[in-house]
């Protein structure tokens, strides 16, 4: 974990996507959540092709691959940014994010069906201390309700969104997603993925809204490039490098930003029950990720 080839992607996709939280608020609030994240992979899919061509990668996959891509881009490109985008209509981006930490449980048990990865108990242990801070914050969060929302439903689609990007994380380390070049298989996941993308714009809010504003835009492209672009190929070849549970580490780092800007920006205001919730989540992050996992 301390090697520079972990260590570094690590920390800057913690802190990268810590920012990202607040930054989709913009974006829906100038176009509908489903535009704002067609609008994202439009900018972002053409950037990973042309990455993979200066990297020398191959572009073209078998129909196993394709599959798979498919699969990842649709979990990963759609489900979970859908959800993600509709969740923070309703609840805090931080409070998301704090959610989106819990990412390691899901990854756990799914890397244990998938690709057969197997935590100790201390994981275990450590993720209900972690599962009981988070939901103080949520009972801070549903007494607050900052942004005067359906918060119960935010909470669900935000677990939507954790559950989609989890089965992404882990079925792409299987032995075809191994086989890929990993920027060549995110370019065509992200094809997939920005397809239905427009579909599922095109039949929930009609014809395409397209903003003026510059702040909009700016956004988008800070989302798309240094978003996703940047931080996907980094994260998901510290999935293949040190394990889908373990990658869950930079999720403690990425809570820390997304709280900041929270409370920064859109009004977080920390009380008993919050800061309490946040420092158990924090400990039990810790404490289940220091379990390590063993094939």
């Amino acid at each position: 974990m301390l090697t520079p080839r972990v260590l570094v992607p690590f920390m800057l996709t913690g802190t990268i996507w810590g920012s990202t939280w607040f930054v989709i608020t913009g974006q829906i609030a100038g176009v509908p959540a489903a535009w704002g994240v067609f609008y994202r992979f439009m900018l972002a899919t053409p950037a990973l092709f042309a990455l993979a061509l200066a990297m020398g990668h191959r572009l073209k996959l078998t129909r196993p691959e394709h599959r798979l891509a498919l699969l990842v881009g649709i979990a990963q490109f759609s489900g979970n940014f859908l959800f993600v985008y509709h969740s923070e209509q309703h609840i805090t981006s931080g409070i998301v994010a704090v959610m989106f930490a819990l990412l390691m449980v899901p990854n756990a048990i799914f890397a244990r069906v998938f690709i057969g990865e197997r935590v100790q108990g201390g994981f275990i242990g450590g993720s209900l201390v972690a599962i009981a801070g988070v939901a103080l914050l949520l009972v801070h969060e549903w007494n607050a309700a900052p942004l005067g929302g359906n918060v119960l439903l935010g909470i669900m689609l935000a677990v939507g969104g954790m559950l989609a990007a989890s089965i992404a994380n882990v079925v792409q380390a299987n032995p075809t997603g191994r086989g890929v070049p990993m920027v060549s298989f995110l370019a065509w996941a992200m094809v997939y993925g920005t397809s239905f993308d427009l579909v599922y714009a095109l039949a929930t809010e009609g014809v395409p809204q397209v903003p003026t504003a510059w702040q909009f835009w700016a956004g988008t492209a800070y989302l798309a490039i240094i978003g996703s672009v940047v931080t996907f190929p980094l994260h998901y070849n510290l999935v293949r490098e040190i394990g889908a549970g373990r990658t869950a580490y930079n999720a403690i780092v990425t809570v820390c930003v997304a709280m900041l800007l929270s409370t920064l920006f859109e009004g977080f205001v920390w009380d008993a029950l919050s800061a309490t919730g946040m420092a158990l989540a924090l400990a039990g992050m810790a404490l289940a990720l220091r379990s390590k996992q063993r094939r």
